[in-house]
């Protein structure tokens, strides 16, 4: 039983409210007096559901791509100690052979329960808008890669990213819609002409909108303005408040509405570590005051961003409310990964899985169905 917190209902923050936890699950959830029983009393902390991050490369000091399962778990628990409790392990771009074995890899969690599913953000993407992915390994999709990237996923692909205006790009959109693959668009140089046929397609999602893309114009929206006027797209925020400033992302959430917003890491692995030099995919990075930047250039490459500091971001950085992050970092991400009738809300019969967020939206307890995570933040609760 948790009690003495506020509690982050899907529609309303309940005042002293309690959650009773049952064999990994949620028995009830209410506000005043609790079911009598063995208890944690959370001191007015907030408790919110946990968080869901669809776009991670990886933390504490591990990477997604390696082929070791100790390192591999050593990634997904640096997100779990902040409160992640659910996520997708993504890949950046290689050739299609070691893709593979990076997917045979990955499965693995994906069956053991680790992670929900994997990310292939390319290398179907284009070379004028790459970013951190190594330019020499791109392709234009084509239906046998793509099927072929599919089938060593065995199911777990859950998400590929595309820059549709490269040659086979609509085709491999509809080809992921109906295998039933979220279709991202992103690390495009495409107009709004180009991107347009790919949502009618099926794509569903902006991968990182603004960053990766061709930037907005107001004589041309390009992806920017496309996908972000689109009410079929979900948008995905970096909010570190380094890619994005605090008003672009308030402007950005608030244009696409809690149905569309969804909050994510893009974290490498230089995420819960050290500043220094790391490597993203095969592209060497160098970290410093936690800003992750490509050492050749300077260019971004992907951030030090954990989950709780995304969700803090946007309610102290951006100013939007608590239900609204809520919504960004674990209803909306749920119903887009089509398990939202099991966990992503703070309700009876899901998955208890809960963060508690101490006074400064910290971390201070995470539950991940039914079991405390060790090693999580630094408030002290009364049993």
């Amino acid at each position: 039983m948790i009690m003495g917190g506020r509690v982050a209902a899907p529609d309303r923050v309940l005042d002293d409210g309690w959650i009773a936890v049952s064999d990994g699950r949620i028995a009830g959830v209410g506000s005043g007096n609790p079911p009598s029983g063995e208890h944690v009393d959370v001191g007015g902390a907030l408790v919110v559901p946990g968080f869901i991050d669809t776009h991670c490369h990886g933390g504490g000091g591990a990477s997604f791509t390696s082929l070791d399962p100790e390192e591999l778990l050593t990634a997904v628990r640096a997100h779990r100690r902040h409160g992640t409790t659910t996520m997708l392990a993504s890949l950046v771009s290689d050739p299609v052979d070691i893709l593979r074995e990076q997917v045979a890899a990955l499965r693995e969690l994906v069956q053991d329960g680790e992670v929900a599913g994997i990310h292939l953000e390319g290398p179907f993407i284009s070379k004028a808008r790459c970013g951190a992915h190594d330019p020499e390994t791109l392709l234009e999709p084509d239906t046998g890669t793509v099927d072929k990237l599919l089938r060593a996923g065995q199911g777990a692909i859950r998400m590929v990213t595309i820059a549709p205006e490269l040659h086979g790009g609509v085709k491999a959109v509809r080809q992921l819609a109906e295998s039933g693959v979220i279709a991202a668009i992103g690390h495009t140089d495409g107009v709004e002409e180009q991107l347009l046929p790919a949502i009618d397609a099926g794509a569903t999602v902006a991968t990182h909108l603004f960053n990766g893309m061709r930037p907005l114009h107001h004589r041309e929206p390009g992806p920017v303005g496309a996908l972000l006027d689109d009410e079929r797209i979900t948008i995905e925020l970096i909010c570190d408040l380094v890619h994005l400033h605090p008003t672009v992302v308030r402007l950005a959430a608030k244009h696409a509405g809690r149905n569309r917003t969804v909050l994510i890491t893009d974290a490498m692995s230089a995420t819960d570590a050290a500043d220094g030099r790391y490597t993203l995919g095969r592209l060497e990075v160098d970290v410093h005051d936690g800003v992750a930047t490509l050492a050749d250039n300077g260019s971004l490459a992907g951030s030090t961003l954990t989950m709780d500091t995304a969700f803090r971001n946007l309610v102290r950085g951006a100013k939007l409310g608590i239900l609204d992050a809520v919504h960004a970092t674990s209803q909306r991400p749920a119903e887009l990964l089509g398990i939202a009738d099991r966990t992503g809300m703070l309700c009876q019969g899901y998955a208890a899985d809960l963060v508690v967020l101490d006074q400064d939206l910290r971390p201070a307890k995470v539950l991940r169905r039914g079991e405390w995570v060790a090693e999580v933040g630094t408030a002290t609760l009364s049993t």
